[in-house]
């Protein structure tokens, strides 16, 4: 086994977060096929699905959204027995932290078991203190995002556009709600490809690329990472370069 394969070996998962139409999920699995690696996608929703003890179809609701599939249910019954909920007001937030906490053991779960590939669901923040995990983002120009959804579910251009602007609204409200973050945030993030210039096979080889690199830094102290690491004092003082005063210069009232 050559260095690099050992490298990649020691890491256990990837995370793979996406806007919609970039093509984040068809990269995750050729991913997966490249490295034969497990993917982790629906699996989470039928995992979650099974400790919670509903359907996976009230677990595929509430995947990746702030509306909770409990409190839906449990406003529906209201409207038909108003009276069996009387001093069930908490149940709502109870459920919530039920399906939070069944999330994050089936994505500890695919973690420990090792060598998944994992799209979306927050994993990029539920993983965040792990070092032997790559987070990948993916991202396109709306345009090009609005005809690969066309081509790949066959809708018109105004149709692919609401869904995309539906699914990204969805995830991104998903993120903000359940752990403060945006997913447009590339601090989360070891990589950032985006889709609308690189193909989606070449995608596949630079997350390889990053996920050796990443894997021979696990024995590394962490006061030993970052850019200046190694390197020397600039030979003189940098030079600032401001703008324009016309351009820092605040409108008059």
């Amino acid at each position: 086994m050559n260095e690099d394969t050992e490298a990649i070996t020691r890491m256990r998962a990837i995370t793979i977060s996406r806007e919609y139409g970039s093509g984040g999920g068809e990269i995750a699995a050729r991913l997966a096929q490249h490295l034969d690696w497990q993917l982790v996608d629906h699996e989470v929703v039928v995992e979650v699905a099974k400790a919670l003890g509903i359907s996976e179809a009230e677990a595929e609701a509430q995947d990746e959204h702030t509306e909770g599939v409990v409190s839906r249910l449990l406003s529906n019954l209201q409207l038909i027995e108003p009276i069996m909920l009387v001093g069930s007001t908490t149940l709502p937030e109870v459920e919530e932290l039920n399906y939070r906490e069944a999330l994050q053991n089936a994505v500890e779960a695919a973690t420990r078991q090792g060598h998944v590939v994992i799209v979306g669901r927050g994993s990029q923040m539920l993983l965040a203190q792990r070092r032997d995990v790559l987070h990948v983002r993916i991202i396109a120009p709306l345009e090009l995002r609005i005809a690969y959804v066309m081509q790949r579910e066959g809708l018109n251009q105004d149709e692919a556009r609401s869904r995309i602007q539906l699914k990204d609204r969805d995830r991104i409200r998903y993120l903000q709600a359940e752990y403060h973050q945006s997913p447009e945030d590339a601090r989360l993030y070891d990589l950032i490809v985006n889709t609308g210039i690189i193909d989606l096979d070449s995608a596949v080889d630079l997350i390889v690329l990053a996920l050796e690199r990443k894997g021979r830094k696990l024995t590394t102290p962490t006061g030993e990472l970052g850019p200046g690491v190694g390197q020397p004092r600039y030979p003189g003082q940098p030079g600032d370069f401001r703008p324009p005063e016309s351009v820092t210069e605040k409108p008059q009232q």
